[in-house]
């Protein structure tokens, strides 16, 4: 449909514009949270781009599922590597071990797995992206506003489940397969609008 295209294109060029701030701040200071930030959003960039050339029928293919968990997987990282700092080894092995287990899962067809592990590993790293946030911004550590990455959060563990759910034949609550697909553009394009807003908010803070 062309209204979702028009949404896939809006998230598209939002993504755009935090690579080039993460980007721009990685020059400045070299941290590696901003490293996977980029990653994060540059595999959503070219999920969105996917989608509006290929349809969402391309979300079948195990290949895609296994490279959009990097997604919520690079957010979150990067959340851990800036704000969590204690958990971020212990972290960064649990974000390994998942992407293994869903790209295996996935491209070998190993539904059983795959039922627990994509659920679970999407599950985690929304929590992390929905909370982490919040609590560093109300704790004084993260600028006021911050705390819209968390609803960013939200909206990418409602998507990122509902399709989890749908990729292995299930359906959760009322998220049946029509209705993801009719919701999933313009959920991808609020969930990068609040994204940017408390992502901006903490590059212009640490400049």
């Amino acid at each position: 449909m062309t209204i979702d295209r028009i949404f896939l294109l809006a998230s598209g060029l939002v993504a755009v514009y935090l690579l080039w701030r993460f980007y721009t701040r990685y020059n400045k200071q070299k941290a590696l949270f901003d490293v996977y930030y980029m990653l994060g959003f540059a595999v959503l960039l070219v999920s969105g781009l996917l989608l509006i050339f290929f349809g969402y029928s391309i979300l079948a293919s195990p290949y895609v599922l296994t490279v959009a968990t990097l997604i919520p997987l690079g957010i979150s990282l990067g959340l851990t590597n800036q704000y969590a700092t204690q958990y971020k080894k212990v972290y960064s092995w649990f974000a390994l071990i998942g992407f293994l287990a869903i790209a295996v899962s996935s491209i070998a067809g190993l539904e059983s797995l795959k039922t627990i592990a994509v659920p679970l590993f999407h599950g985690v790293a929304g929590l992390i992206i929905t909370l982490l946030p919040i609590i560093a911004s109300r704790s004084g550590r993260a600028p006021n506003g911050f705390w819209w990455v968390g609803v960013g959060g939200v909206l990418i563990g409602l998507g990122g489940i509902a399709l989890a759910f749908l990729s292995i034949d299930s359906q959760l609550l009322f998220f049946s397969q029509d209705f993801v697909f009719t919701i999933l553009a313009p959920l991808l394009f609020l969930m990068t609008l609040a994204f940017a807003i408390g992502f901006v908010k903490d590059i212009l803070h640490s400049e």
